[in-house]
Parts: C-alpha cells; sequence; structure tokens
C-alpha cells in the first residue's frame, strides 16, 4: 500500500511546486507560483501538495474562505494538477488524501472548477468521476466557445465581410508591451459603461505578469490613422491561445476592427497551437447565453466545450475506500 501525505504549500516549496507545474499532464503557467502570487494580498492561501512517500505527485491550487477551500478563485480554471504518469488508481488515492486532510483540518466542502479540456497534455478527466462517486453537486457548466485550429476553420461570410472591411482600411496591428493606453483609453471606460465592472487586473499587474511570462502572455493593439481603435491581451499555453481581455471604440463595426484582429489572431499568430479559446458569454452564473456574443463566436467557426464547476463535502472522502474491487 503506498503512502500518501497532504501538506499545506509554504514558501519554501516554491521551487519544487514549481518544477511539479512545468510536467504535470494538465497544467498551464496560471499555477506558477509567479503568477498565482500577484494577487496573494487578497486570497488567503490554502493550496497543497500531495506526496507520495517524498516524491511530490499532486498539487491543487486554492484558497480558504471560512471553512470552505476553492480551487483558486484567482484563477480561471484549477482542479487537482497530476503527475504526468498519474493513473486512476493513484488519483483515488491521492484525492482521497485530499478530501481527507481537508476533513480532519474542519475544511466543510471543497469547491472545484475544472481546468477545461483543450489546456491538458493528455486526457485527464479522473476528478470529475470521482467527484461524482464522492456524490459531489454541480454548481455551473460554462459552454466555452473553441476553434479547434487543426481543421480548415470555417468563417461566416459576413465575418469575412467584416475582416476585409478592416484591410480596406489600412488597419496596422502592432504587438506591444505597454498596457496603459488600452486599458485607460478602451478597456476600462467600456468595462464601466457597459457592465459597471473593472478589469481582473490592473495595467500595473498585467505588466508585471507579462515581464515574468513573457512568452505566455502578449498583447497586440489595432490602429487606423495613428488612433488606437481595438486592443486585446491573449494569454498562451502549450495547446491553446485565448484572448483576456479584449476592447475597441465605438467605430468598431465601421472599422471591422475587431473582426480584423480576431483573423489575425486565429489565421497567423496561433499557428502551430490546437485551439483558440473564446471563452464563455455567459450571464447569471452561467443560465443565459448572451445570443448576440455567441452568436460573433460561432461565425468565427468556434463549438462548445463544457467546463463544471462542482462542490463535493470532505467528509465524503469514505465514499473512495472502495472504489476499486
Amino acid at each position: 500500500m503506498k503512502n500518501y501525505t497532504v501538506r499545506r504549500y509554504s514558501s519554501e516549496h516554491f521551487e519544487l511546486w514549481n518544477a511539479f507545474i512545468s510536467t504535470a499532464k494538465n497544467a498551464t503557467f496560471l499555477f506558477h507560483r509567479h503568477f498565482m502570487e500577484y494577487h496573494a494580498d487578497r486570497f488567503q492561501d490554502y493550496s497543497l501538495l500531495v506526496f507520495e512517500d517524498e516524491k511530490l505527485v499532486a498539487v491543487l491550487s486554492a484558497n480558504k474562505v471560512n471553512n470552505v477551500v476553492y480551487s483558486h478563485q484567482g484563477l480561471t480554471y484549477g482542479g487537482l494538477v497530476l503527475d504526468k504518469k498519474a493513473k486512476l488508481s493513484s488519483t483515488i488515492e491521492v484525492y482521497k488524501s485530499v478530501l481527507k486532510f481537508l476533513f480532519e483540518n474542519n475544511i466543510v466542502k471543497l469547491s472545484l472548477k475544472e481546468i477545461p479540456s483543450i489546456y491538458c497534455n493528455v486526457f485527464s478527466d479522473e476528478v470529475n468521476y470521482l467527484s461524482h462517486i464522492c456524490k459531489s453537486q454541480l454548481l455551473m457548466k460554462h459552454a466555452v466557445s473553441v476553434i479547434s485550429l487543426k481543421q480548415d476553420v470555417a468563417i461566416s461570410k459576413s465575418r469575412r465581410e467584416c475582416i476585409n472591411r478592416g484591410k480596406k482600411n489600412n488597419l496596422i496591428i502592432k504587438e506591444e508591451t505597454n498596457f496603459e493606453v488600452f486599458w485607460n483609453q478602451l478597456l476600462i471606460p467600456n468595462l464601466k459603461e457597459k457592465y459597471n465592472a473593472v478589469p481582473v487586473h490592473t495595467a500595473a499587474e498585467i505588466s508585471l505578469l507579462q515581464k515574468r511570462f513573457p512568452d505566455n502572455i502578449r498583447h497586440f493593439n489595432v490602429y487606423h490613422e495613428n488612433e488606437l481603435v481595438c486592443g486585446t491581451t491573449v494569454f498562451i499555453t502549450d495547446k491553446v491561445v485565448k484572448p483576456q481581455y479584449i476592447s475597441g471604440n465605438e467605430n468598431n463595426n465601421e472599422l471591422g476592427s475587431l473582426d480584423f484582429l480576431y483573423d489575425f489572431l486565429i489565421n497567423t499568430f496561433s499557428k502551430g497551437k490546437n485551439y483558440f479559446d473564446f471563452g464563455p458569454s455567459h450571464e447569471n452564473y452561467g443560465q443565459n447565453i448572451v445570443a448576440s456574443i455567441n452568436f460573433w463566436k460561432e461565425s468565427f467557426g468556434a463549438k462548445s466545450v463544457v467546463q463544471d464547476f462542482y462542490e463535493v463535502e470532505t467528509k465524503n472522502y469514505e465514499l473512495l475506500e472502495n472504489v476499486l474491487i
């Protein structure tokens, strides 16, 4: 019988954690401690490491609120990150060890948001299955709009017309590392006007992260006659390109700037990747789809990939005792 030990993350694990993330089968740069810790003051970290004897075999990026532990609320996705050689049988023991550790430390529930399958290096649905065994409650589903870049991208006639409009207007795309102008002129005002919201990252924070992860975070602005009309910040993983922020001015439809930019991102910038992730088009915790936004994404050829959000009572670790027969 293998022996599994769960430990709370501390700064002494920094290098070990990051080395594990770099080879795990279902991790991206978002789980790197340099990314997670830019907003450490906003969350009570409760990240966990799981050891098989003295070998690190799994980690969980997490934070704690009262007596609930969340797969980190500051990240787009999370869940149990596993060793590239992990099998279902060992993952049963790993997940059971995590739940038992949380239960013994007075944590009542573990809330998980899965990493979408497109980000994983290999299939990695073990915890989804085991959460069913543990009688987890499904909290929410996201329908994430994704283009498979290994197939011909079927762009609609209307999108092509808008892309050609951008070409006729002589739009220019520039990659830049100064985020201030885009944040202040387009992103912040538009989010405030449309959603009464602010960006998750400040311009200073995204600039810091870009310096830490220059290959993973890149920014493009679109100009018309030297005026900034549109821009996007993209997150790049081994397989996926994802616009994290996108915003344009009021002349977007007339100029075709947004479609022109996305055509560049999908057909030129993303070469060599497997997927282009538009993200979800939801409101009301996934209960409603914004039809116009979803239509726009699908007109680029996007299809839906599901991301699950669920929570499990930690006392249910006992339900994993006799899964293997």
